[in-house]
């Protein structure tokens, strides 16, 4: 494929990953940037809730939206949640940054790598925070026990678990995690960020958030940006006790979500169908492109309950320098791990996204690992000696397409046809 003509020192710039928006401006006329960088939901909102945006559009962005407390009433009728545990903010890092100014006062213990407002806000505000490093050998799950011992010993007042973790997708099942809350219960605070768990397969129910608002001093954050594949609106929630969220609630601004957000709060409960729906595909997605990701030679892929999947790259390769030639030559827009604290840019985390696109990704990291092996092992095997796709994934789904695997012409046919 021709050259995408994206600058790629934008890449260098900041300790956060490039906005979308930013690659987009740099590209050649024509060029379509696929993003494996930022978690999203690809399947929700749907083709029919768009068209449903745009016709509404002018009225949403000409008036004003109600005050964050009518908005707030409305999420919680359409989610069964009581108002008076829920605040809805601009985003869970708003959140996240209130949290930090409210109610830590001293320390906070995380366990890292993770998602890095949890590290970089305390730290920001002249917090101690007490890192708790989980480790490659153990795929980065999180002991809860062990973990508890680390508050106890360095005395932390707050404690912050993030279940689904980014970006390794480790879950903890939910009868795990409220132990944790319960061993904790004389702390200041403890913080369960669950701002992936709608992802997770793993259980029916996964949320801890009905047994946070029953306890003195636990808080569970919700990002609905996340779940329903709108970053750009930015809205999230966090579900406590009424003395907590209350606190939290005052402190935010009267009219702190905007009136797209409004829209999609009461669009939610006409389209809770096509919602399970797109979870159910993207489960499907997930363990089809851990089978891909794996066949590429010296890839070592972890296992994953959040909308993207964790690998570690052979020994020879950079994960900068694949993430570089990965937009400048695919238009495959991808994150590299090497300012998270806890790893190295010998990771790489990669959201889930439609088997098309999952060719394009495999295409250009086959492509760059050329120059470090010989080009047979790259050459594709006699389709009759190819694994299947469900190969090694005994739990996978009975409804997975077998799809072909031969490509053809020199553009991204895919593997596997397109999805429905």
């Amino acid at each position: 494929m021709a050259g995408t003509g994206i600058d790629t020192s934008i890449l260098h710039k900041g300790a956060h990953s490039a906005s979308y928006f930013d690659l987009a401006r740099t590209a050649g006329e024509g060029v379509e940037i696929v993003d494996f960088c930022i978690p999203c939901n690809p399947y929700f909102p749907t083709p029919e809730m768009f068209d449903e945006l745009s016709r509404d559009l002018k009225n949403i962005l000409k008036y004003y939206p109600s005050d964050s407390t009518s908005i707030t009433k409305k999420l919680c009728s359409v989610l069964g949640l009581h108002p008076q545990t829920v605040a809805m903010a601009n985003g869970s890092t708003e959140l996240i940054t209130w949290i930090d100014h409210l109610l830590i006062k001293e320390s906070v213990a995380i366990p890292i790598p993770t998602f890095g407002r949890w590290t970089d806000q305390p730290l920001e505000t002249g917090k101690r925070v007490d890192m708790f490093p989980l480790q490659e050998r153990d795929g980065f799950r999180l002991n809860l026990d062990d973990y508890v011992r680390f508050i106890r010993d360095r005395g932390s007042k707050v404690a912050v678990v993030c279940n689904v973790n980014n970006p390794d997708g480790c879950y903890l099942p939910r009868r795990d995690v409220i132990r944790f809350m319960d061993m904790l219960g004389d702390l200041d605070l403890v913080v369960i960020d669950e701002s992936f768990i709608d992802f997770s397969d793993m259980e029916q129910y996964p949320s801890v958030g009905p047994d946070a608002v029953i306890r003195p001093n636990t808080v569970v954050l919700k990002s609905l940006g996340k779940n329903f594949g709108l970053h750009g609106i930015r809205f999230g929630y966090l579900m406590a006790n009424p003395s907590i969220a209350g606190k939290i609630g005052k402190a935010l601004p009267k009219w702190n979500l905007n009136s797209l957000a409004e829209k999609v709060v009461f669009m939610i409960q006409d389209h809770e169908e096509e919602y399970e729906d797109s979870l159910r595909l993207l489960s499907r997605d997930r363990r089809a492109m851990a089978g891909e990701l794996a066949r590429i030679p010296g890839i070592t892929v972890f296992p994953s309950q959040g909308n993207f999947i964790l690998v570690k790259l052979p020994t020879e390769w950079s994960g900068v320098a694949l993430r570089d030639y990965l937009v400048a030559n695919h238009g495959v827009y991808t994150r590299e791990c090497g300012n998270k604290l806890g790893m190295t840019s010998q990771f790489m985390r990669l959201v889930v996204r439609p088997a098309r696109d999952v060719d394009r990704l495999i295409d250009g990291m086959m492509d760059y690992g050329r120059q470090f092996r010989v080009r047979d092992t790259y050459q594709e095997e006699p389709l009759e000696g190819r694994r299947s796709w469900s190969s090694g994934l005994e739990d996978a789904p009975n409804n997975l397409i077998q799809y072909p695997s031969h490509r053809s012409g020199g553009e991204y046919t895919a593997r596997r046809a397109a999805n429905a």
